[in-house]
């Protein structure tokens, strides 16, 4: 049973995990135009990312998605005509969400920190596709890639890695 409380948590959860993807998409100008005290020596190296725009569209479409049926289950938790059934439903499919995501973002980091690599990860039950940022198609690569997702997890899972 959902009382205020537990209401006001999601709500914030929900709202927090919104602001944290919106940051991690934002791009390396808008984040230095951000940030006022920005200032880097001579003597040091900076390494920039330049994301494919096959990722970001991804990724914006991904999070696009994500947010509309967020916007969806909050409104059937604030509904008064959504019966009892139906708002644990949507409560047990936004706790289901927020674990879909910290799923994707253990991935990608995954990625990140073993291959160097930029990746998009989509999860849709025991399905997961990665999207690497990539010119060369490596099926070495990708076979590592899938040997590395498949360690986190118990039960095995179909992993597709394609290459943008």
């Amino acid at each position: 049973m959902i009382n205020k409380q537990n209401l006001w948590f999601l709500t914030l959860f929900s709202l927090i995990m919104v602001l944290s993807i919106y940051y991690l998409t934002m791009s390396n100008d808008t984040l230095s135009s951000l940030n006022v005290s920005n200032e880097i020596e001579e003597k040091t190296d900076l390494v920039i990312s330049e994301e494919n725009d096959t990722l970001v569209a991804l990724k914006v479409a991904d999070e696009e998605q994500l947010l509309m049926r967020l916007e969806e289950l909050e409104n059937v938790l604030l509904s008064d005509t959504a019966t009892l059934q139906e708002k644990n439903d949507a409560y047990e499919e936004l706790l289901t969400l927020n674990k879909t995501e910290s799923e994707k973002e253990a991935i990608v980091k995954l990625i990140k920190e073993k291959f160097s690599l930029d990746s998009v990860v989509s999860i849709n039950e025991s399905n997961i596709t990665i999207t690497i940022a990539s010119t060369t198609h490596d099926a070495t690569l990708a076979n590592n890639i899938i040997r590395s997702v498949q360690e986190l997890y118990d039960t095995d899972k179909y992993i597709t890695v394609k290459f943008s």
